[in-house]
């Protein structure tokens, strides 16, 4: 039988710990990540200095130009879920007893959602007084991680199928509510509903990210890991032939326009405006058609990686072999390159947290912040390669895994 078909069965490296170690990263996973943190950047410097957008683009206000830049960054938070995931799969491929694992998960979820509530927050705010808390996708790759911990303990088939019902199942949960600023509100938002609200007169929270659908989908990245105890060709098959029923389930999902998103595509005077509106899935939470959107090309995407060579794929791997430094110094260094830019056209009307409002007079064309990005993450590169050497060499400091 081949190692999939194992899985199948259920014998697994994340079962079985007297299974042989593989002990080489997946080259795949890694470039991967390190194009979405690429394409993550550019919509933060967008953030910082461009054109603002909604949560939920309005297609009235916003060029195709402007759409696309910001729909291409959709597949950011999917994929650095989903990967973080596979990757926690792959500890144990590479020899990781489940306790370990699990307690593995456990510690760095918790750090993860420490870092977001401090000098995450403060690198997206440059707010010290707390008067804004933004919870996003450090967040609830956190929280996830600590669900992940306890799943680990199950066999790693029923672990994706807990993944990939949450997944398809939690848009039926949209109708939920709870009277608005009630105990029961707070823990509904924190679980499924994207809002803000006021612990504190004065101080918000806002939570962007809830925590069910990305739950499932580290879960269901979980379960992917298994694909990656096959060989590289059927690995490869597997993946493409996932990701292609990924794709297709979109399209019929988000065509049938009766389940997968609370906002209906609808037709619009021209092919490219009907297109954007199809294609303008709910991110906060993420609905169904939103991850079967990006998810989909994405394992497609994983499974042309796997084992070839391309231009920058050095690069590529120095990003995503140290994902969390190079999230946390991006943020950093474009807002504070957004503030010095700020400042000396605008005098005193430094940037600050309230940057959800940025001034139209503010706020560059695409260009401007297609060149910033490009700046940003040139200036990032050494420092990477800096770190993911250190932290190839040095794996007996065992707190630089949690960075």
């Amino acid at each position: 039988m081949t190692s999939l078909s194992l899985e199948v069965d259920g014998a697994s490296a994340a079962e079985n710990p007297t299974k042989p170690v593989e002990k080489a990263r997946n080259d795949a996973v890694d470039v991967l990540r390190g194009l979405v943190m690429i394409l993550m950047a550019i919509d933060h410097v967008r953030d910082f200095v461009g054109p603002q957008v909604d949560f939920r683009i309005d297609l009235t206000k916003t060029s195709a130009a402007l759409f696309f830049t910001r729909w291409i960054t959709h597949f950011c938070a999917p994929v650095f879920v989903l990967l973080a995931g596979t990757s926690a799969y792959l500890q144990a491929a590479r020899g990781k007893s489940r306790s370990e694992l699990s307690w593995f998960l456990l510690t760095r979820g918790a750090w993860l959602v420490l870092l977001e509530i401090t000098v995450i927050r403060i690198g997206w705010t440059f707010d010290l007084g707390y008067h804004v808390t933004p919870l996003q996708v450090i967040w609830a790759i956190g929280w996830s991680m600590i669900a992940l911990a306890g799943l680990v303990h199950l066999p790693v088939r029923v672990v994706a199928a807990i993944g990939v019902a949450m997944i398809a199942g939690h848009n039926l949960l949209d109708g939920v509510s709870f009277a608005k600023g009630s105990a029961l509100d707070v823990v509904w938002s924190i679980l499924h509903t994207s809002r803000p609200f006021e612990p504190v007169p004065g101080h918000y929270v806002f939570i962007a990210y809830p925590l069910v659908p990305w739950i499932g989908v580290m879960a269901a990245g979980y379960g992917l890991g298994a694909l990656f105890e096959a060989a590289p060709g059927e690995r490869r098959a597997w993946l493409y032939k996932l990701g292609a029923a990924l794709t297709l389930s979109f399209v019929v999902v988000r065509g049938l326009n009766v389940y997968g998103d609370p906002l209906p595509w609808t037709s619009q005077g021209s092919a490219l405006a009907t297109t954007l509106s199809f294609l303008n899935c709910r991110k906060y939470p993420p609905s169904l058609s939103y991850l079967l959107m990006t998810l989909g090309p994405a394992l497609v995407a994983l499974g042309a990686l796997e084992g070839r060579e391309l231009p920058g794929k050095r690069i590529l791997l120095v990003f995503g072999r140290a994902p969390l430094f190079y999230y946390i110094l991006h943020l950093f260094l474009a807002h504070a390159s957004a503030a010095i830019l700020h400042y000396a056209i605008h005098g005193d009307e430094v940037f600050t947290w309230q940057h959800m409002g940025l001034p139209a007079k503010a706020q560059h064309g695409l260009p401007f912040v297609y060149g910033t990005t490009l700046v940003v993450v040139a200036a990032l590169y050494p420092l990477c390669r800096w770190f993911a050497e250190l932290k190839r060499r040095r794996r007996d400091l065992a707190f630089l895994s949690y960075l």
